[in-house]
């Protein structure tokens, strides 16, 4: 009674999965990538390396600020006879400078190059952290669609062996078999019905998997919608290379960033190179002396206006080593992304033909699980009628209702596997 409530209630719980219109994969990958934390960070910092941008380029543009001053002074101060005596002042100034970079010793530049190389980098790294929740959604999506077809199997197993219990009873109350054999019937279904509660549980665990993937408020109600059964084509592993090797978007984010890094040498030698500038500025200032008939304020201000322009040369003799130190670093860390790149490339390259090769074995594995279940199948078939007729025992019905749902449960595993494999090859091939 407890197994019989405990499939009742898992049972109940997956069919309560399917009360609203199931998702497709296209609607579940959309969904997550829209929701994921990761790509959303990876936008936020591309939008960073947007303002990167946009800041170098505001480099180039001349700077302009306005000052004003007011100050007092009371006590004992120097006179103009070179004397001390008792005086209380006041001055303020106010005025407007320019300055105007016109020679950055190529910073300016350089400093913009990196900026849009690095605003590269970032996007690719956007689309990366997509593919990646592509990929795995997709994973998840068929642990999701191969848990409920192995509950299915189970529920044909319990289906079976339930049968077999209705008839044994009937043989046994007409005396033609020991009351032993409906001992092992039972047995058998009640090992069949912790199965499918088994089963039940691991679909429900990969739907809820699934949905804490996409990020959904609530897995109340959430299904999925069963895949085309139709075999992908097998693509060979050196044309999904080549077409990998030019389109992987976190390949394109690794030479994006090597690039990035090969432009911030060449930003940091900038520190070699001269400076020039020029910079223009007006003013006007008043002063006034206890003691003393001073001009009015508008009067100084006026007959005090003063106008300056200049130019500014730096020229870097000996920064402390500053620059070479700068310019050091910059090339441990051009070559240590390069480093990356080439990993990012190997591992690349393994994964596309561990997964040529998992999925070669897989559709061998699917057409031979295919063959297993029509023999298996077969062979229960007769051997229901031999073990009807009594001329088999239940030992030998046992082991070809085994052999036939181990195939129907061998044949689903391959058949997800092979599809598995072959998306991920269509999806490093995309």
């Amino acid at each position: 009674m407890i197994r019989q409530y405990m499939t009742a209630m898992a049972l109940a719980a997956v069919a309560s999965a399917g009360a609203v219109e199931p998702w497709s994969l296209d609607s579940c990958v959309n969904y997550a990538i829209s929701h994921n934390i990761t790509v959303q960070s990876r936008m936020l910092e591309a939008e960073g390396g947007r303002l990167s941008v946009t800041e170098a380029k505001d480099r180039f543009l001349p700077t302009v600020s306005g000052y004003g001053s007011q100050s007092f002074s009371f006590g004992r101060g120097l006179t103009a006879e070179n004397t001390y005596a008792n005086r209380n002042t006041s001055s303020f100034s106010a005025g407007a400078q320019l300055s105007l970079p016109i020679f950055q010793g190529l910073a300016g530049v350089r400093r913009l190059d990196y900026a849009k190389a690095s605003l590269r980098a970032l996007l690719e790294q956007t689309e990366a952290a997509k593919d990646d929740v592509t990929l795995n959604v997709t994973s998840q999506y068929l642990q999701a669609l191969y848990t409920a077809e192995m509950m299915a199997v189970a529920r044909e197993r319990l289906a079976i062996s339930t049968s077999e219990l209705a008839r044994r009873q009937q043989l046994l109350e007409a005396g033609k078999i020991p009351e032993l054999d409906i001992y092992e019937a039972r047995s058998q279904v009640s090992q069949d019905e912790l199965n499918l509660v088994n089963c039940a549980n691991d679909s429900i665990i990969a739907l809820l998997d699934l949905a804490q993937m996409l990020n959904l408020p609530s897995a109340e109600g959430f299904a999925v919608q069963p895949l085309p059964d139709s075999q992908m084509p097998l693509l060979s592993p050196d044309e999904v290379w080549a077409n990998a090797s030019e389109r992987n978007h976190a390949l394109r984010a690794g030479e994006m960033q090597a690039e990035a890094a090969d432009k911030n040498v060449a930003l940091a030698k900038t520190g070699y190179i001269p400076t020039l500038s020029f910079s223009a500025g007006i003013g006007s200032n008043y002063y006034k002396t206890s003691g003393f008939q001073n001009e009015g304020f508008g009067s100084q201000m006026r007959h005090n206006f003063a106008k300056q322009i200049g130019f500014s040369l730096s020229v870097p003799i000996f920064d402390a080593f500053g620059t070479r130190n700068s310019v050091r670093r910059a090339r441990v860390q051009a070559h240590t992304t390069r480093l990356q790149l080439d990993d990012s490339r190997q591992r690349l390259y393994k994964a596309i033909i561990q997964a040529y090769t998992q999925a070669v074995g897989a559709e061998k594995k699917r057409d031979a699980a295919a063959v297993a279940v029509e023999s298996s199948r077969a062979a229960f078939e007769a051997m229901k009628v031999k073990f009807d007729n009594g001329r088999a025992n239940a030992t030998e019905y046992e082991k070809t209702r085994s052999d036939y749902t181990t195939a129907l449960a061998q044949a689903v595993q391959a058949k997800y596997e092979a599809i598995l494999r072959t998306r991920i090859l269509l999806f490093y091939n995309k």
